[in-house]
């Protein structure tokens, strides 16, 4: 191969490696170990901390991850000349880091939530963080957690052994669901299987499988399982 062979080959495999888009295994193995630094002192897991970083940076790769040095998407002044932006230029990722736990800290809307949750509760750590207005999206705790399972985040945040995650609102809501759907139907003059069942989306059989009846007549002051 000659010289200037070499020296182009060179240059397209630096051209390829550089286009390379992050992923983000990348970028987790960039930034979980300063991501476990501030959990250590500040008790927030650092499934959150790296979960809400690639939700907001895209893994690193948005205009304002690339130009800004932010990762979280917290606003302010910056002086980039670069790109004309409202959200807050940091002089590195870690300086970005470092800054969203202070902001958290600072705001009353958040602060408690050091003090309510520990450091391997990531669900209601991300459920805190959006309800404390954080995120205007609906399905921003859905997604950092969905980002935190996905990538088995948990994993930097040193838990017990032995430590059992505490039960969902979704399961508790579905037992109380269980609990309170023996709902019962008086009978009114006039009524009849079919428009009962129309009304409450079921069968006039399932009704009458429910309620023990061996015919669909009814009559008023009758009551009936639903």
């Amino acid at each position: 191969m000659t010289k200037a062979a070499l020296y182009i080959s060179l240059f397209l495999t630096c051209l390829t490696f550089g286009s390379k888009a992050q992923t983000t295994e990348d970028y987790i193995n960039a930034y979980a170990e300063h991501a476990q630094v501030l959990m250590r002192e500040y008790k927030i897991p650092a499934s959150v901390i790296l979960a809400v970083a690639i939700h907001e940076s895209a893994a690193g790769t948005s205009k304002i991850a690339r130009y800004l040095n932010n990762h979280f998407g917290i606003k302010g002044a910056n002086s980039n000349t670069e790109i004309r932006s409202s959200y807050k230029d940091y002089l590195s990722v870690n300086d970005s880091y470092d800054h969203f736990i202070d902001f958290l800290k600072s705001r009353t809307s958040f602060n408690h939530l050091f003090e309510k949750y520990d450091q391997y509760d990531y669900r209601n750590w991300a459920r805190g963080i959006h309800r404390g207005g954080y995120a205007r999206s609906r399905t921003w705790t859905s997604q950092i957690i969905g980002i935190i399972k996905k990538n088995n985040l948990f994993q930097y945040d040193e838990r017990p052994e032995d430590y059992v995650e505490p039960v969902e609102p979704k399961t508790l809501a579905s037992s109380a669901k269980k609990v309170t759907s023996g709902k019962t139907y008086t009978v009114k003059r006039g009524d009849n299987l079919h428009n009962i069942a129309k009304a409450r989306r079921t069968t006039p059989a399932a009704i009458m499988k429910k309620n023990g009846l061996k015919s669909p007549a009814i009559k008023p002051g009758q009551k009936l399982k639903l």
